[in-house]
């Protein structure tokens, strides 16, 4: 790991968490290879590292090669087991599962029309495995990756965790929000049913030294490739969307800390509330962390497909941080503080 994520690392270890939560436990993570997750797996390998916290990761997977390349590092580390397993089947683990973190789930908007279905699948048929999972284990702890998109259109400018906007059922675009609205549902209910003790995290669009690059087409993760491989950044719009952005490394500290003192069959949203800026905006900051790159930022209309299906929400609003502030949380990091990281890590 670079030296980018072991000062994220570090920061998050000393942060005011009980990490004791985690001694001698097993952990169970899906969609593994992520952005999300594998920041996770780094931070519980790291505290192995330098405390006594015993902690064993097991990583679920669907690509052999990618997680190996991801996690290098540790490969053959005694506390890390790598599965290749499709998330929408039921894995099959042996022994104790003391925490399970659901966070596999395709997240770019790029799979939308191209496959609905397997959008859909490790959102409703994962989770309900991974739940059944969790109630045969007597899990301590049940993390759901969910998303501020669950809470439909809306004309509120800042948004808590209970506001409900429409959504409609048959827009093929909202395979990722009603699948992930469902999961949320199941959570809650077999936390009410069966007292599996689930949490849910919603977060903000969220950036950072794990991103995949060759692979992530959302525009953010597009114009951190440009600026890493010396290119110009193309704006496919006319740059007016406005999304709100947050670092990594304190995202990862909202979903540990939800995990760890959130309350069960609840939803906490995680961001940086300040963060919130047009693509155009976010694009010019980018150019202007390397002026000696000497890049600039392009304006090109989108080539219309039928596959790529636009975000027609170009004003999202703000995920409301407060319920988990009442929990310690704190964004520390800025934008240009965030991205400035997230790109030298790649260089």
């Amino acid at each position: 790991m670079n030296h980018i994520i072991n000062e994220d690392l570090k920061l998050l270890f000393s942060n005011d968490l009980d990490w004791e939560k985690f001694k001698d436990t097993n952990v169970l993570i899906t969609g593994a290879y992520g952005m999300l997750a594998s920041y996770m797996i780094y931070a519980l390998m790291h505290f192995n590292a330098v405390s006594n916290l015993n902690v064993k990761v097991i990583a679920l997977c669907r690509d052999y090669d990618k997680a190996k390349k991801r996690f290098g590092d540790f490969w053959d580390n005694p506390r890390f087991t790598v599965i290749r397993e499709d998330v929408a089947n039921k894995p099959a683990i042996n022994g104790d599962v003391h925490y399970i973190i659901h966070a596999a789930s395709p997240a770019s908007s790029q799979y939308y029309g191209i496959d609905p279905i397997g959008v859909i699948s490790p959102n409703v048929f994962g989770t309900k495995h991974l739940l059944e999972l969790a109630r045969e284990k007597g899990a301590r702890g049940f993390l759901f990756f969910s998303s501020g998109d669950v809470c439909g259109n809306t004309d509120k400018k800042v948004i808590v965790e209970s506001d409900n906007g429409y959504l409609d059922a048959t827009d093929i675009r909202n395979c990722y929000s009603e699948s992930k609205r469902m999961a949320e549902n199941m959570c809650a209910c077999w936390h009410h049913q069966y007292n599996v003790p689930t949490f849910i995290v919603r977060p903000e669009h969220t950036y950072g030294p794990t991103m995949d690059l060759e692979n992530d087409r959302r525009v953010f993760a597009e114009f951190v490739s440009d600026i890493v491989n010396n290119r110009d950044i193309i704006v496919k719009s006319d740059g007016l969307s406005v999304r709100t952005f947050c670092y990594l490394g304190d995202a990862t500290d909202g979903f540990f800390r939800v995990l760890l003192n959130g309350k069960p069959g609840e939803s906490y949203n995680v961001g940086n509330m300040e963060g919130r800026m047009s693509i155009g905006a976010l694009a010019d900051i980018l150019v202007s962390l390397f002026p000696e790159k000497h890049l600039k930022v392009v304006y090109h209309a989108r080539t219309n497909s039928k596959d790529y299906l636009e975000n027609r929400n170009k004003q999202r609003p703000v995920l409301s941080t407060a319920k988990l502030e009442a929990l310690g949380y704190r964004c520390k990091t800025s934008v240009r503080d965030g991205f400035k990281r997230t790109i030298e890590s790649f260089l």
